[in-house]
């Protein structure tokens, strides 16, 4: 009898036989895995795939999950030390390909290491690129053109983005703490569960942003904002 695959999260554990995203955060690490547990029955009994286990179960299988998670998460927080210099002589070109591997998940098989790269006033190669986990302290972007750019899980502590254009991007869960965004364009933007502190929102333009309440309530404690930006995001 084949299994009938049932989609799960942290909260909801429904079958021994299923198949989906496990999505798990903690105070040091985000991350999201693709973790299979499936289990089919045929005549001869309980045949399992992935795992050399007899019978496996629910909490057994979340428990083994979350291991395999823990110790493959890629995702840099602020409070852990970050991975050394890539070596790569082309690493800042890698921009212009992009995280092509985990996308939005911000999941990859080596890092993409934009550390202290300059891609100032550049128009062209960075729009619409994938740049998800991405490593960004200490590079240059000031007035680059990055509109829909997807900017899931990325590290941009201390780096610049004067002048950028972001609209219509995806920045999602970037950690912006200490970089300098004076006069960067939010336009349509999806402005999700990103960090700001001390960071120089100067002259930021936020037009439609898409931002959540409690992510509004945070960037309106940055004394940076001007009073038509405050009065844009409805700061009180």
């Amino acid at each position: 009898m084949a299994s009938l695959p049932v989609h799960f999260s942290t909260n909801h554990l429904s079958s021994p036989n299923f198949s989906g995203r496990f999505r798990r955060s903690t105070e040091r690490r985000t991350f999201v895995a693709l973790v299979h547990c499936s289990a089919r029955e045929n005549d001869q009994g309980i045949k399992k795939t992935l795992f050399p286990v007899k019978e496996l179960g629910c909490f057994a299988c979340a428990a083994l999950s979350a291991f395999t998670l823990t110790v493959a998460s890629p995702v840099i927080a602020a409070n852990q030390r970050l991975p050394p210099l890539s070596t790569d002589p082309t690493r800042c070109e890698q921009a212009f390909v992009g995280n092509t591997i985990g996308q939005a998940n911000g999941v990859y098989d080596k890092p993409l290491d934009l550390r202290f790269c300059d891609y100032t006033n550049d128009q062209s190669n960075l729009k619409g690129k994938t740049l998800s986990a991405a490593l960004m302290s200490g590079a240059k972007f000031d007035g680059a053109d990055m509109s829909e750019v997807v900017m899931s899980k990325a590290y941009a502590v201390g780096a610049s983005f004067k002048g950028v254009n972001f609209s219509n991007a995806v920045i999602d869960r970037v950690n912006f703490g200490k970089s300098d965004l004076k006069g960067a364009v939010f336009k349509n933007t999806v402005l999700s569960g990103s960090t700001f502190e001390e960071a120089n929102l100067e002259d930021v333009v936020f037009e439609d942003t898409i931002i959540g309440y409690i992510d509004l309530q945070k960037i309106c404690r940055n004394a940076t904002i001007n009073e038509e930006g405050r009065l844009v995001l409805g700061c009180r």
